[in-house]
């Protein structure tokens, strides 16, 4: 049986991305690839900051769960 992937370390990609929890995504620019410093969450289509529930302008490309520590 193969190993289930840690869900705290794995990048997953934005295409299976879940809509009920806070997530720490990356994004890609001219620069590079860059992890947000702050969770979002998927609403439909858009991307949120759940602490104020306020659509922001990104486009990640993978995600994988919002660890605090």
């Amino acid at each position: 049986m193969a190993p289930t992937p840690d869900l705290q370390k794995t990048w997953l990609p934005v295409s299976i991305a879940p809509s009920d929890c806070d997530l720490e995504v990356c994004v890609i620019d001219r620069t590079g690839v860059h992890a947000l410093m702050f969770p979002c969450r998927r609403a439909g289509t858009e991307w949120v900051d759940p602490s104020t529930n306020k659509r922001i302008d990104i486009r990640p490309t993978h995600w994988r769960s919002w660890s605090d520590g």
